[in-house]
């Protein structure tokens, strides 16, 4: 019989608790982590390609002349120079600044103001099957292809046959019939209606979403002392949902700068320059006018625009957010 000569085995610490600041997932070490950017790989690898390189060719354009056959030929500064002293390319960006009258200012505001209709009054005594039956109501013009949206409103605002000159006429009202797009006093604010029309059920949608997580005790409360729904939205709605104000406000301004199928479907910039934006003008003179050199640099101001329009709102909303914690304290 085989005696297995007795071995001391040297004690190991015990291993201390964990805290609550240790996280749950074990370390992996370097070889784990770069595994993580390998599924971070195609997501760069097409972002690449779809957005780095062709921006950055479209800066290069920026300082060449090309009429899109024979090679670039370098120019330096002068389609800048040329597009400072533009008044076409000012006139564009007037017109972007109605377009986001049209986009970002009235639809929030009637968006806001509908959603709180809908989520405490309409809810509230219709239920709520009634209110979101109505938000789909006026969600559906965002479903629409803007070409098909432009097709149709140009049906309807026919000089001859239109739709809105026809009821004009048998409500005995046609002497406001008229050119509604082929009158320069008229088109643009043709096309504002349109995109107020088309845009408004988008902050609808967001804001009624915003109003899920709002404590409905708030608007019990309130009630119960006495505040009228004016009070009500302007002390709770207001202020619960305004990090989803600035979001409906930044998108929709990027969406206004860069507006481009209703003007190309109904008016194509005119009539003369009353309703063009930036961006037909770039795809005017990309394609039309094969002045591709002068067109990057239209869409490459539009850019640097959108960029900078788009820093301001998220200063503004960490400051805004700030001033509010500091408000808490």
């Amino acid at each position: 019989m085989t005696t297995v000569p007795f071995v001391r085995r040297e004690r190991r610490p015990a291993r201390a608790a964990r805290t609550a600041d240790e996280p749950l997932i074990p370390h992996r070490g370097r070889h784990g982590a770069r595994g993580y950017w390998l599924y971070l790989l195609p997501g760069f690898v097409l972002l690449t390609l779809i957005v780095i390189v062709p921006l950055a060719w479209n800066v290069y354009l920026t300082f060449t002349m090309w009429r899109g056959i024979r090679p670039p030929r370098w120019i330096g500064l002068k389609n800048w120079q040329h597009l400072l002293a533009d008044e076409k390319f000012w006139t564009s960006f007037q017109n972007s600044v109605w377009m986001i009258v049209a986009m970002v200012i009235i639809p929030t505001v009637i968006g806001l103001i509908l959603a709180a209709l809908l989520f405490d009054l309409v809810g509230r005594r219709f239920g709520g099957r009634t209110a979101s039956f109505l938000r789909a109501t006026y969600y559906l013009p965002q479903l629409l292809p803007a070409a098909i949206a432009g097709i149709v409103i140009g049906w309807i605002l026919r000089p001859e046959d239109g739709a809105l000159n026809t009821m004009l006429e048998n409500i005995g009202l046609g002497f406001l019939a008229h050119d509604w797009l082929g009158n320069p006093q008229t088109a643009l604010p043709s096309i504002m209606a349109v995109m107020v029309w088309v845009q408004i059920g988008y902050p609808i949608v967001v804001f009624m979403a915003a109003l899920q997580r709002v404590d409905p005790e708030l608007y019990e409360a309130s009630e119960i002392d006495g505040a009228n729904w004016w009070q009500r939205f302007r002390a709770i709605t207001v202020t619960s949902i305004r990090p989803e104000i600035f979001v409906v406000a930044l998108t929709c301004t990027i969406a206004a700068l860069k507006v481009f199928g209703p003007v190309y479907v109904l008016t194509r910039g005119g009539p003369g320059t009353s309703t063009i934006v930036p961006a037909y003008y770039a795809y005017s003179e990309f394609f039309q006018a094969q002045q591709v050199g002068y067109g990057a640099t239209i869409a490459t101001a539009l850019t640097i625009v959108i960029a900078a329009v788009a820093i301001l709102f998220v200063v503004a909303q960490n400051h805004a957010e700030r001033k509010e914690r500091e408000g808490q304290r």
